[in-house]
């Protein structure tokens, strides 16, 4: 069977059709652990024999190392057949290995530093880096990155990021980018619906790649988020829809959820959730993985893959029934919001 695709046109521009299942290629950019060149090729034909024709990337990930490992991938493919996603709002310098960005996260990487720059020229500048270690000949989609509270550490450094994003005329730069049509959509890659949110009241935005925050575990972004993209016709792209595994490995000692330990409130709401599913046979991965792509507004799921067995694994979640009676005994036990759609 198939991946199932969806078409997106806010714009009448004749839009982009993704797979339902994405590529997130942090984990190609040797995330947690080193991965070999062979490794992470296999991983990504593994993807694209598998039907996925979706691949996001950012400068971050890998430090670069992402985007270069894409490029010999995409190569030989016809340019139509795939939609590219990156990022903005980081420039990856060269430094001394003393001041290497992400160590301890990013391993066997090139010797680089990060810096935030959400102006005009830092936006274009990026998006020209990309272009290079990619070697593609268009870039479909540009988000920017990291506007949030997770990656600024308080609401308050994430709102004056917001504020240089529109008033150092970041903003403005990705605009032009669409209007040339060097890109066909512009949004935000952001762990934070609010922020989402917020993006979108002040700015014309196609697409929103948001990480965790509309999954089997969490849908307050029901409240006004999701509404609001219903209304623009703007597209969502769940990233992490295992909050950082737990939803795909369960509740085992260790889990992760949203990059750290569980707490014992979200393990107890776990345990709950997967009793639900296995009284239906079903995998909680796979309910997982399907649940955000229920909700109108939604085009695609990426979760990432660091090898052959997990791409495997997020296919047969992507092609798998669930019985529509299993999210309406989620609701009748409250484990899932009332006004998901279902």
């Amino acid at each position: 069977m198939g991946l199932k695709t969806r078409h997106w046109d806010r714009l009448g521009n004749g839009g982009l059709t993704f797979t339902e299942l994405g590529f997130g290629t942090a984990p190609l950019g040797n995330l947690y652990k080193a991965i070999s060149d062979e490794d992470a090729r296999a991983t990504l034909d593994a993807a694209w024999d598998g039907g996925v024709r979706y691949f996001d990337t950012a400068p971050l990930y890998g430090l670069g190392l992402s985007e270069t490992r894409l490029n010999p991938f995409l190569r030989g493919k016809p340019r139509d057949e795939f939609v590219m996603s990156t990022k903005v709002g980081r420039l990856i310098q060269q430094c001394a290995p003393e001041h290497r960005a992400g160590v301890g996260k990013w391993f066997d990487v090139p010797t680089r530093r990060e810096q935030f720059d959400y102006s005009y020229d830092g936006v274009m500048r990026s998006f020209e880096h990309s272009f290079s270690r990619l070697g593609v000949d268009q870039i479909d989609i540009l988000y920017v990155h990291d506007l949030c509270i997770f990656s600024h550490g308080s609401k308050e450094a994430s709102d004056t990021r917001i504020e240089e994003f529109f008033g150092a005329r970041g903003y403005d730069a990705m605009i032009s980018l669409r209007d040339q049509g060097m890109v066909k959509a512009i949004g935000g890659g952001v762990n934070e619906w609010e922020v989402c949110q917020t993006l979108a009241e002040r700015g014309d935005f196609d697409l929103f790649l948001l990480a965790g925050r509309y999954t089997l575990l969490e849908q307050t972004a029901l409240n006004s988020f999701l509404p609001l993209c219903e209304a623009r016709g703007i597209g969502i792209v769940t990233g992490g829809p295992y909050n950082s595994g737990i939803l795909a490995t369960g509740a085992k000692p260790g889990a992760f959820y949203n990059y750290d330990p569980a707490p014992q409130h979200i393990i107890d709401r776990v345990n709950a959730i997967e009793a639900v599913c296995n009284d239906h046979g079903v995998r909680m991965v796979d309910a997982a993985f399907q649940f955000p792509l229920m909700h109108p507004a939604h085009v695609a799921v990426i979760p990432g893959g660091q090898g052959v067995k997990e791409t495997e694994a997020n296919l047969r979640a992507a092609t798998a029934k669930i019985p529509a009676d299993l999210w309406s005994d989620l609701k009748a036990n409250g484990l899932m919001d009332e006004r998901v759609p279902v």
